[in-house]
């Protein structure tokens, strides 16, 4: 089972953040989580580490509407938020993937009516924004 939605750009590292925070945005996401592995990979376990897995960010993505309609019809679905995204670039790579959850994996977990609309709500969204950054990107 295909997990995420994926793409894959000819932008910079920078830009790619920058689109991909602009396109959630324009779904009616907000970004409330950010970690950088890379940098955290760095002060845990050593530069070396941080440097092996390249720029790579998860955005915690939350549409508060959508939330709001899950966790009302199915109070444990917030273990499943916020929906991640993942800005990733892996070292000397002249292209620079991004990857959002499949919010379909909820209905996996919880087949539920209510699930299901908020999923198909949510996918349709994210997959809009990475057709967005896509095609901005001119890939």
């Amino acid at each position: 089972m295909t997990y995420t939605h994926a793409i894959t750009v000819a932008l910079s590292w920078q830009d790619a953040v920058d689109r991909t925070r602009g396109a959630l945005a324009e779904q009616g996401f907000g970004v409330l989580t950010e970690i950088d592995v890379k940098e955290t990979f760095a002060r845990k376990l050593g530069q070396e580490a941080g440097d092996a897995v390249g720029n790579y960010i998860i955005l915690g993505a939350c549409n508060p509407q959508l939330a709001q309609r899950g966790i009302a019809a199915e109070p444990q679905l917030g273990a499943l938020l916020p929906c991640n995204v993942v800005v990733r670039r892996a070292p000397d790579a002249k292209e620079t993937t991004i990857e959002a959850i499949d919010p379909q994996t909820m209905v996996q977990l919880s087949p539920g009516d209510a699930t299901r609309e908020v999923a198909n709500d949510a996918d349709g969204r994210l997959q809009a924004a990475l057709k967005e950054i896509s095609e901005k990107a001119g890939s």
